[in-house]
């Protein structure tokens, strides 16, 4: 039986990992914050190396590149714990260009690298319907596969190169924040128009203008429910990347620019804690006027 290893228990990483032992496979796990997972019927680690020497694959989903780089190649990182051979599946959103770079210091340890970023919330995380944007050897990918196939739908093979799973997932993110802000931008004309907002979203999630994001969330935000699929820190940290992955590439990206500023505004009033879809409160400043007042 192949040994998996998990590192990262979140709000994504748990639900991928309780899939994982659903399935029943065997799993190892680790994460930063102790206490974290103690819910799960599976072993825990004392440290990244001690799981590395239990473990085959081993996935990680933590929130940004140092953290990666920490629990991968720090003092007690796996890659000290790794036999050559095995494969290390990142399931964190992190630099395209860092991924290349960790992805060759795996190499050289005889250690795959997948870069493999998801989509889909922490919704997606706990149902097992997460989207998978993933980058490296189709080799190394196809061992993973039947086991993050667990917790996804679908799991796309964007290229061999490393960091091309990090920059579709870049490309995810434009269009997450830009829908978000779309259907804030509705619904508070809906409010501004009289009309009623749930009448108004099921009239039109159905065609044209519907979207994941109008459907998922827009019945959080006219509910006033900032509970988080995933937090405005956190697409903050996206958005740093993606704008300086733009810079890089010469791209000029207006729309998810502005975003980035509305959401610092919201960050400046402490509610980097609340689910992205609240992107929606720094309009209603704008206009005076409230969703479901």
């Amino acid at each position: 039986m192949t040994r998996l290893g998990f590192i990262g228990l979140g709000t994504m990483g748990h639900g991928m990992a309780l899939n994982l032992l659903m399935a029943g496979n065997s799993l190892t796990v680790w994460n930063r914050t102790a206490g974290k997972g103690v819910d799960l019927v599976c072993d825990i680690a004392a440290d990244p190396i001690e799981l590395g020497r239990g473990s085959d694959i081993v996935f990680v989903c933590v929130s940004d590149t140092p953290d990666v780089e920490e629990v991968v190649f720090g003092d007690n990182g796996v890659i000290h714990g790794l036999a050559r051979g095995a494969v290390i599946v990142d399931h964190s959103t992190i630099s395209p260009r860092a991924t290349r770079e960790l992805a060759a210091r795996a190499s050289d340890s005889g250690v795959s690298w997948v870069d493999a970023p998801v989509s889909g919330g922490s919704e997606g995380a706990e149902k097992g319907t997460l989207a998978v944007m993933a980058g490296g050897l189709s080799e190394a990918l196809e061992r993973a596969r039947p086991f993050m196939e667990a917790y996804s739908k679908k799991i796309t093979h964007i290229g061999e190169e490393p960091g091309s799973g990090q920059m579709a997932k870049a490309v995810n993110q434009v269009l997450v924040v830009l829908n978000e802000l779309a259907a804030s931008e509705a619904l508070l004309l809906a409010q501004g128009a009289g009309l009623d907002l749930g009448t108004t979203l099921a009239a039109v999630e159905g065609g044209a203008a519907g979207s994941w994001m109008l459907s998922n969330r827009g019945p959080q935000m006219i509910a006033r429910d900032w509970r988080p699929g995933f937090t405005i820190d956190l697409q903050q940290k996206d958005l740093r990347i993606v704008l300086d992955t733009a810079d890089e590439l010469g791209i000029p990206l207006p729309g998810t620019s502005l975003v980035f500023q509305l959401y610092r505004a919201l960050q400046a009033q402490d509610l980097g804690s609340e689910g992205n879809h609240a992107l929606v409160k720094a309009l209603e400043e704008l206009a005076g006027i409230e969703l479901g007042e």
